[in-house]
């Protein structure tokens, strides 16, 4: 483990994750097996959310799309808040949504925009006024 990767770890962590509300999984890893949460962080937030291939608006968009394709709206909701961190307007992540529904189903993209409407409440930006 490098000192490199530790750092874009850390840095990474704080734009993604700055003022999310809710558990976050890395505490819920840290408290079954303090080292192994702390591998995953670096590999998944030091390596691979740290990548420069593409931007992270790009990136959290793809996670965003991803995880309302799986219904998962409890890592679903880290995200969005991942997504507005790093940039995102909440009617790009609206319309990333809306188009999940051709492959996710309907129930999946209306599940997704409830996650996003109770997370842009929390922060004050509902209703959207793109």
């Amino acid at each position: 483990m490098t000192k490199e990767i530790i750092e874009k770890t850390k840095k990474t962590a704080a734009l993604y994750f700055k003022d999310v509300t809710g558990d976050k999984p890395f505490e819920l890893w840290k408290s079954f097996d303090k080292d192994l949460a702390k591998d995953l962080s670096l590999f998944i937030t030091g390596q691979m959310y740290a990548r420069e291939k593409i931007p992270h608006k790009t990136r959290q968009l793809i996670t965003v799309a991803s995880l309302t394709v799986l219904a998962r709206r409890d890592e679903l909701r880290l995200h969005i808040q991942a997504a507005l961190n790093v940039g995102c307007t909440p009617s790009e992540i609206a319309e990333t949504i809306f188009q999940t529904f051709v492959y996710g189903g309907m129930p999946a993209a209306n599940g997704a925009l409830e996650t996003l409407k109770s997370v842009l409440e929390e922060k004050g930006l509902w209703p959207i006024r793109e």
